[in-house]
C-alpha cells in the first residue's frame, strides 16, 4: 500500500483502537498522522465507552464508534449486529491498533477490503497487510502504534499526544477553584493516588505523608484527584492526614480533569491515564512515580516538564505480576524524596 497509490483509493478509514485510557492517548499520535496522510478521507475510530472522552472532540476524527466487548456487545448476536453496522458504512481500510483475533475477524466479516495490523494471535489469515510484531517492550507505546502505520506505507512526521477539552471544561475548573478559595497565586498541587492495577500504586500512607509535608513545609493547597472509584481511597488518605486537603474525586469527568491538570501548579501521580492526560494538555509540572512499569515503554512523552522518580530494587522491569503483594518498587520511593524534588522545581521557578 504505497503512499502515492493509496490516497486516491482510500475514502473511508476505520481505526480499531485499544482498550485503556493511557493506551488510547498514546494512539493519538497515530490518529493525527493518519489524518495528515488522508486529509479528505472519512476517518472513524472504535473504542470502548470508558475511553470515549479521550477522543471526544479530536479534530482528526469524523466519527467515534463504541464497542464494549464484555458489556453491550458481549452476546454473539450483539456482535453480529455490530458487524452489520460496520458493513453498512463501507470502509475501504481498517487499521487495527488492537492485537486481538476477534477484532480482525469483525473487520473481515464487515467486508473491509484492506485490513492492516500486527501479525498476532493466529490472525494472519484475517489481515491483508501483516505487520511483524516488535520484540516485547522494545518500543514506547506511542511508537508501537506508529510502527503499524509506518509499515503500511503511511508517513509519520511526529509522535506527541493530544487531548482536547472545551471552554466549558475550563469554566468548570475555574468555579471549582473559586468554591474552594484556590487563587492563581497559590501553589496548588494535585495528587492522583489511584491506578488501574495495585502494583503501580503508591501506598496510601505515603500519599498522606506527602500531602501533609506539602501543606506544612511548602504552604501548598493540596487537591486529591481521581474518579468515582477513588472516593474511598481519598477518604482513607485524608483520615491518615493531620492537615486537610481538598478532595475532588468523582467531581470531574476526563475532559474537566484535563482542564484541571493544566491549571495546577504541580501534578503528582503514578503511571496511570491521568499522568498522560496531564502531559498531553501541557501541565506546568509533573512528578511521575514509577515502579513495576518501564518509563521507556509507558513513560510520559514529551518529558520536558516531567520528572520521573523510580528506584532500582532488583526486580525485573517491566514487571506484570498484577498480584504482587510486596510492592517494594513503589514503597522504595519515600515521601521525603518527593518533597525534595518538589523543592527543586520551586527553586528553579523563582
Amino acid at each position: 500500500m504505497k503512499k502515492e497509490k493509496h490516497r486516491g483509493k482510500i475514502k473511508r478509514i476505520l481505526i480499531f483502537n485499544v482498550n485503556w485510557v493511557g493506551d488510547v492517548l498514546f494512539s493519538t499520535a497515530a490518529i493525527r498522522n493518519i489524518r495528515r496522510n488522508f486529509p479528505e478521507s472519512f476517518i472513524a475510530c472504535i473504542i470502548p465507552s470508558r475511553c470515549y472522552q479521550v477522543l471526544k472532540g479530536n479534530p482528526h476524527l469524523d466519527e467515534i464508534i463504541i464497542y464494549d466487548e464484555k458489556d453491550r456487545h458481549g452476546h454473539v448476536f450483539a456482535k453480529f449486529d455490530f458487524v452489520r453496522m460496520l458493513k453498512s458504512k463501507k470502509f475501504d481500510l481498517a487499521i487495527l491498533l488492537h492485537g486481538s483475533l476477534t477484532r480482525a475477524l469483525i473487520c473481515r466479516l464487515a467486508d473491509i477490503p484492506k485490513r492492516v495490523g500486527y501479525n498476532t494471535k493466529k490472525r494472519a489469515f484475517l489481515l491483508t497487510k501483516k505487520i511483524p510484531v516488535p520484540s516485547k517492550d522494545s518500543l514506547h507505546r506511542i511508537d508501537y502504534y506508529l510502527n503499524i502505520i509506518e509499515q503500511a506505507g503511511i508517513k509519520t512526521e511526529d509522535r506527541y499526544l493530544e487531548f482536547f477539552f472545551s471552554e466549558s471544561d475550563e469554566e468548570f475548573v475555574d468555579k471549582f477553584f473559586s468554591r474552594h478559595h484556590l487563587l492563581l497565586d497559590d501553589f496548588v498541587v494535585g495528587l492522583n493516588a489511584g491506578g488501574n492495577w495495585d502494583p503501580k500504586r503508591w501506598p496510601k500512607e505515603y500519599w498522606a505523608r506527602l500531602a501533609d509535608l506539602l501543606i506544612e513545609k511548602l504552604k501548598a493547597k493540596v487537591v486529591i484527584t481521581g474518579g468515582h472509584q477513588d472516593v474511598g481511597l481519598a477518604k482513607r488518605i485524608t483520615e491518615l492526614m493531620k492537615e486537610k486537603p481538598v478532595v475532588a474525586c468523582g467531581l470531574f469527568n476526563l475532559k474537566q480533569s484535563g482542564a484541571l491538570f493544566k491549571k495546577l501548579s504541580l501534578f503528582i501521580c503514578a503511571d496511570t491515564g491521568p499522568l498522560h492526560i496531564a502531559n498531553a494538555v501541557g501541565a506546568k509540572k509533573i512528578i511521575a512515580l514509577f515502579g513495576p512499569t518501564d518509563p521507556a515503554v509507558t513513560g510520559p512523552f514529551p518529558g520536558k516538564n516531567v520528572v520521573v522518580m523510580r528506584k532500582d530494587t532488583g526486580c525485573k522491569v517491566p514487571c506484570y505480576q498484577v498480584n504482587c503483594k510486596d510492592n517494594r518498587c513503589m514503597k522504595a520511593i519515600m515521601p521525603e524524596e518527593v518533597i525534595e524534588t518538589v523543592k527543586t522545581f520551586r527553586h528553579h521557578d523563582k
